[in-house]
């Protein structure tokens, strides 16, 4: 036993003494891939933990399901009416049985506010059914999620995959292009990302090898699409066989050295270890000069997501069965930044409302009185000891105005992006000037009559533009409902109404080099539907603002969003964020959307397009007085980030 105990130490120091400053074997011949195959390690697969017997067994097709037990799990699909278990129910609060359900009771809930708003009543909750799906599939799909959910505990990472979507397919299979991770500054590393580009080396496990323990080796970034990376194994030159994408900010990346430092192997991946018979010099010569990840960046990583925001934590928030007043609401959970706030006088927890943390939506207890917005009181008379106000520190900060002088005025018309309808810019009406700069809104000719569909934007949104802006840019502006002279022309309505349009110099002009292009790709939220974070693509940008399509989905969902909105992330934010990410709409969803509403948009489009370029003209000296709506372009963020990369030296 003493000397098998002496051989296995002499071993170990061997082994330590051959690895070079890299982290590298020298002697590789020497650790048999073949001879070692068949060994266990602590990072091997994990073994699946059996079906519990006491669980009754669901066969279809060869395929077995679980199905768990007791009909108090019962549940009913808001969507489709299907009844069935609970706990197989897609999202946490229950209300769906799938995916597609949750995404089609999302299109009609769009469809009947924009259907209730032209026919000048409050939208509703109730949707139409649109397909049933085989209670087997839901439990194929419970069996499949509980998979997940056993293999994600068993992780370093949150990771929420989405079966049948790959980010790294997707764009490798399609060329696509994704926005980068700068573009995003509420985003983690969006401040701190630099010049992460392609040809940046780092240090990652090596899956080209049998080795019983777990080894690295150099990669490069072939291609970045936001956290995304597409890497290639030093060696493979022009091979990309064994190309793989990955999370830049996971946990299996690290800055060159990082092997070297931490005492883990480099090893070279089985398919090229014959081209070189001297591995050490190869990575001195394509190693020195090359770039490679700061080598606190998985501590930065860590930093960003850190949120502020902490459950049980209270605040005001806009109510979304009546925009024009705010509630009080409770933060239930943080995921990446973004809040589930539950309203206080939700009992059972269900009356909730997903936003940012940095949304315009939400504010400290007692803004609403500040600056005279309505505000439903609640119930509860004390609140609970466990709930505190958020500090007002936490909050976004608006830009402060000067409203002493020339200011907005009750009854001025302008241009806004409906919040009922995202994809629409309206013509509008100031309806209330409130303390701060902020203004209620209402939409001409969709009004209620009490006002309790105004909303609140402040002068400095990006969401409110001066009259003649959608013509100047080409943009088809909806006119008031009911408004019978189309094409709908600015200076006739302004006579017709006795009103005036807003001055442009109130507006907010700025234009950020955000860095967007069109065709891009990112994460989006889905602002019908806020609890959703989709896959989705710039379309079209005018200044700073950026026009969202959801993949798979028709042009009618298309939103309005401004460049620096916090509901627009990277691509990979919802993995590394543990998010779940809604894929593109599959092509039997298109195929269920309602013929009438396709109908609609049609009739709308054939009755608005058409202006012409002469009416533009006569708005900028008619409405404009001369006054040209010239955008600041401002200086680039970017610009201020500095280095997120570092140079690798030959040491000496």
């Amino acid at each position: 036993m003493e000397n098998t105990k002496d051989l296995t130490e002499h071993s170990s120091r061997t082994e330590r003494k051959r690895r070079d400053s890299f982290g590298m074997f020298d002697g590789y011949d020497s650790c048999s891939e073949d001879t070692s195959s068949s060994s266990s390690s602590d990072d091997s697969e994990e073994e699946v933990t059996p079906l519990p017997s006491s669980l009754p067994i669901i066969k279809n097709n060869g395929q077995v399901y679980t199905y768990p037990d007791g009909k108090s799990g019962m549940a009913t699909c808001e969507m489709c009416g299907m009844v069935g278990v609970r706990d197989a129910f897609y999202s946490k609060t229950k209300r769906f049985c799938s995916v597609s359900c949750s995404r089609s009771y999302s299109s009609n809930s769009k469809k009947a506010s924009i259907l209730a708003r032209l026919q000048g009543k409050p939208p509703t909750k109730k949707a139409k059914v649109l397909q049933k799906q085989p209670l087997v599939a839901k439990l194929a799909a419970y069996a499949q999620y509980q998979a997940t959910v056993q293999n994600q505990s068993k992780t370093k990472t949150a990771s929420v995959p989405v079966e049948g979507f790959n980010w790294g397919t997707y764009i490798s299979s399609n060329s696509f292009s994704a926005a980068p991770v700068n573009c995003f500054k509420h985003a983690p590393m969006g401040t701190c990302w630099g010049d992460i580009t392609e040809g940046v080396r780092v240090e990652v496990p090596n899956t080209d090898c049998s080795l019983p323990t777990k080894v690295f080796w150099i990669a490069g970034i072939v291609k970045l699409a936001g956290y995304n990376a597409l890497l290639r194994y030093e060696g493979f030159e022009n091979d990309s066989s064994l190309d793989f994408w990955c999370n830049v900010c996971g946990p299996d990346i690290h800055p060159v050295g990082w092997c070297a430092t931490s005492g883990k192997p480099l090893v070279p991946p089985r398919t090229v270890q014959h081209k070189n018979t001297n591995w050490k010099a190869f990575l001195v010569k394509r190693l020195t000069g090359a770039k490679t990840l700061p080598p606190d960046f998985s501590q930065k990583v860590s930093e960003s997501m850190q949120y502020p925001f902490k459950p049980s934590m209270r605040v005001e928030v806009v109510d979304k069965t009546h925009l024009c007043r705010t509630r009080v609401a409770v933060v239930d959970n943080v995921i990446g930044g973004r809040l589930r706030l539950v309203y206080e006088e939700s009992e059972d927890k269900t009356d909730d409302f997903w936003c940012h943390m940095y949304s315009p939506l939400i504010h400290p207890i007692g803004w609403s009185r500040s600056i005279g917005h309505r505000f439903k009181r609640s119930d509860i008379a004390k609140k609970q000891d466990s709930h505190i106000d958020a500090p007002s520190h936490l909050f976004a900060k608006v830009k402060e105005v000067e409203s002493s002088g020339e200011w907005f005025k009750e009854g001025m018309k302008l241009e806004a992006i409906d919040p009922l309808n995202l994809s629409a810019i309206c013509v509008a009406t100031i309806r209330k000037v409130l303390a701060d700069g902020y203004l209620m809104i209402g939409i001409d000719g969709s009004e209620a009559a009490d006002g309790s569909d105004w909303f609140c934007y402040h002068a400095t949104s990006p969401s409110i533009f001066p009259v003649g802006f959608c013509e100047i840019n080409m943009i088809e502006l909806t006119p008031p409902r009911g408004y019978a002279k189309l094409p709908f022309k600015w200076f006739d309505y302004l006579r017709e109404m006795g009103s005036i349009a807003a001055p442009v110099k109130l507006f907010n002009k700025e234009v950020p080099n955000h860095g967007f292009h069109v065709a891009m790709k990112l994460e989006a939220v889905d602002l019908m539907e806020p609890r959703l974070v989709c896959v989705a693509t710039v379309t079209r940008i005018i200044h700073r603002l950026l026009r969202i399509h959801f993949d798979g989905w028709e042009d009618e969902y298309d939103q309005w969003v401004d460049c620096e909105s916090p509901d627009l992330y990277p691509v990979g934010w919802c993995q590394l964020t543990g998010y779940q990410l809604q894929p593109p709409a599959s092509q039997s969803s298109r195929d269920n959307q309602s013929s009438s509403s396709k109908q609609k948009k049609k009739s709308k489009s054939q009755q608005y397009k058409g202006h012409k370029k002469m009416s533009s003209l006569q708005l900028k000296e008619e409405l404009l007085d001369g006054e040209e709506y010239n955008f600041l372009q401002g200086s680039s963020d970017q610009e201020s980030n500095g280095s997120a990369s570092h140079y690798i030296k030959q040491e000496p």
